[in-house]
């Protein structure tokens, strides 16, 4: 059977959808009226953040304690570009000082009732897409931070140590993958999850062997932490966010012995989502390809940061063109203009090959 492009993307943020974002909170007991005046605030504060369709504020009518957040946006690498951004983190803060959890959820639109256009505009406010993809019901994510300078092979050797938490964390989450690289002082941990994503990081966050390694490291981290605070952690967590923006999988294709890689790619300022958009359609005409050595290839990208995770069958230098993201001496071009220059001028600076520290998969179902 041949596999469809639309059967191999299981994630994209770059195909034109509106967004529907969802917040479902749990509020501290008392702390209705300090929310409902906090979301006031924040209605206000982000009523002129570009993409910004509108939202809804919601109370459960069975448990006043319950709510939930609604917005639109017109795409979104809109709505990343806003929450994840440092402005983003201190408008929300008086919300989470307000609740005992927060789930955020994001849906791109595929089908609406009414009408679609845009009252000031008349434009079509976003694009619904013709059928939905297909995954593998996997949730991917990561998490990047970075070291003090000269700490680097100490940190490495605390992060390459640890014994790997239970992968089953209820009925329906398990954590199938952790893979951990660095580049420099910068720390990036990619996870793959089956199930809710945010009840296995929490399963994870609670091991006594991940607590402890996560104590040894804190005296190396740039910016200071304190997990033993919910808030404190809460504002690590959402700052060293790195989204996972597409996802693609060649799928069906034996191959060889696959390994697995990960590229930073010093974006130039103001074109992290330009380069992150550019390399995802260079990953899915490459999937098109049956001779790729690609085998799947996953981008995460938070502001300027941008990282490529993928994995390879056979040598990276076989076809290091399409293993870099680019195949052409036009698309090198490309490339070249959204990366960063070192001084100012000259040539841009190569995408970065990542140090693997540790890779683990969860062992097969019994």
């Amino acid at each position: 059977m041949t596999t469809t492009l639309s059967e191999r993307v299981s994630q994209s943020a770059f195909d034109g959808s509106m967004l529907r974002v969802v917040l479902l909170m749990d509020l501290h007991e008392g702390a209705q009226q300090q929310f409902f005046e906090a979301y006031e605030q924040l209605r206000h504060d982000i009523a002129s953040v570009p993409g910004h369709l509108g939202d809804q504020l919601c109370q459960s009518f069975e448990n006043p304690s319950q709510w939930l957040i609604t917005s639109e946006w017109e795409s979104a690498p809109q709505y990343l570009a806003w929450v994840n951004s440092e402005r983003h983190v201190e408008q929300v803060r008086p919300l989470g000082a307000c609740a005992r959890t927060m789930r955020p959820l994001q849906f791109t639109v595929l089908r609406e009732t009414g009408r679609r256009y845009d009252e000031v505009s008349q434009a079509p406010r976003g694009r619904l897409q013709p059928a939905p993809r297909l995954g593998a019901g996997i949730v991917r994510h990561a998490l990047t931070f970075t070291v003090k300078k000269g700490s680097e092979k100490a940190v490495a050797d605390i992060l390459s140590s640890y014994a790997s938490p239970a992968a089953q964390v209820d009925d329906h989450t398990r954590l199938c993958r952790t893979s951990l690289f660095m580049h420099g002082n910068r720390v990036v941990r990619t996870v793959e999850v089956q199930g809710d994503l945010m009840a296995a990081l929490r399963h994870v966050s609670e091991q006594p062997e991940v607590r402890a390694v996560e104590e040894a490291i804190n005296p190396y981290l740039e910016q200071d932490r304190d997990l033993s605070d919910p808030e404190s952690a809460r504002m690590f967590f959402m700052r060293a966010a790195l989204p996972a923006v597409h996802h693609i999988d060649a799928g069906g294709r034996e191959s060889a012995e696959v390994r697995r890689h990960a590229l930073f790619y010093p974006a130039k300022p103001g074109c992290g989502t330009a380069l992150a958009k550019f390399l995802s359609q260079q990953d899915e005409a490459s999937a098109q390809c049956a001779s790729s050595p690609v085998r799947s290839s996953s981008i995460f990208q938070r502001d300027d940061i941008v990282v490529r995770l993928f994995d390879v069958a056979g040598p990276l230098d076989a076809r290091p063109g399409t293993a870099f993201g680019v195949e052409g001496p036009r698309k090198a071009a490309v490339l070249d203009r959204l990366l960063a220059k070192p001084s100012g001028s000259g040539p841009a600076a190569p995408p970065h090959p990542m140090n693997l520290i540790t890779d683990r998969r969860a062992p097969a179902k019994s």
